[in-house]
């Protein structure tokens, strides 16, 4: 019980130490960032008929004549408080924007997420067991090949085929254009949640797929499941009972490690479907130069990495005890 308590300790404070890299990071990223923040919001025509006290207000609201230390002191002691700041651009709280654009990304993401453990599971099981006949090849075919594929280049091609050519799937947004928040139904959000789940999906279907395929082939060579054939089991039997609870954890760990590759995955998918979550906000606050609202989702975005990164350590901890004592795998 203590090697399980100080393990999980040890990953925690790992964990809030890679927050304060990435807040350190993404705040000097900002700063050293070519993008003038009034040109890029305001316009350079729109300054050239300003006063230089408007201009001054300006500056001081985006705080161009700040020091860099001075702007992000002020920003890390406050969010310790839980106070993220106010949007520059949205000019709501930074919290309340997070929420709003976060229940559309986790919408799709958990969707996505699930969609690709489950079919990525399977498909890596019947690989597994048709190893060397043309279902395994097929398979491995595929999730080679979706692994190499650009996320964009496949959101674009099934943007074309569904919703312009097609026409049976919206080209793009989270809700149909011009419907009041109160129309909108739940088969409007899912039907627009198809084209960007699916596409996120499919890339995240190719890893579980391989690994499982490997872990497969392995637990089916083993000297139990030959003597389990030997006593006559059928194949079926074999997998439900030997087969799945041996695979089914190391999956599902290389399923939680895998969060970090859907959101980035996302940011992307959400651009080219103009869907309204969380990576297209990242993005605009990154071209308009609002330090809050992109230093929040990062902190959010960081958080839900590396928390599905702890949990992937935990359970490999449970799988292998010599992780936990920090040992090495064989």
């Amino acid at each position: 019980m203590k090697d399980h308590l100080l393990f999980i300790g040890k990953n925690i404070l790992r964990m809030i130490l890679l927050l304060a890299a990435v807040s350190i990071a993404a705040f000097a990223l900002m700063t050293i960032s070519p993008i003038d923040p009034l040109q890029a919001n305001v316009g350079q025509a729109a300054l050239g008929s300003m006063s230089q006290e408007q201009i001054a207000k300006l500056e001081a609201y985006w705080g161009v004549g700040t020091p860099p230390l001075e702007r992000f002191l002020s920003w890390a002691s406050d969010f310790l408080r839980g106070d993220m700041g106010v949007s520059l651009l949205y000019r709501q709280p930074v919290t309340s924007v997070i929420a709003v654009k976060l229940a559309n990304s986790l919408w799709l993401m958990a969707t996505a997420w699930v969609i690709s453990g489950l079919v990525g599971f399977l498909l890596g099981v019947i690989s597994g067991l048709k190893q060397g006949t043309w279902i395994d090849r097929i398979i491995k075919g595929y999730s080679l090949l979706i692994a190499s594929t650009p996320t964009f280049w496949l959101a674009l091609v099934l943007l074309m085929i569904f919703a312009v050519w097609l026409k049976v799937l919206p080209i793009g947004l989270s809700v149909p254009i011009g419907l009041e928040a109160s129309g909108v139904t739940i088969a409007d959000r899912i039907q627009h949640a198809i084209l960007p789940a699916i596409t996120l999906s499919i890339t995240g279907i190719s890893n579980i797929t391989l690994h499982t395929r490997e872990k497969m082939i392995e637990i089916m060579e083993s000297d139990y499941v030959l003597f389990a054939k030997a006593r006559g089991e059928s194949t079926w039997s074999i997998v439900k009972h030997h087969g799945f609870r041996n695979v089914i954890l190391p999956a599902l760990t290389l399923q939680f490690a895998s969060i970090s590759e859907i959101f980035g995955g996302s940011v992307l998918v959400e651009q080219i479907f103009s869907y309204p979550g969380l990576g297209q906000a990242a993005v605009t606050a990154g071209l308009g130069s609002d330090v809050p609202l992109l230093l929040g989702i990062t902190m959010i975005s960081a958080v839900f990495v590396f928390g599905g990164n702890l949990i992937a350590n935990i359970l490999y901890g449970v799988i292998d005890p010599r992780i936990r004592r920090g040992g090495k795998r064989s």
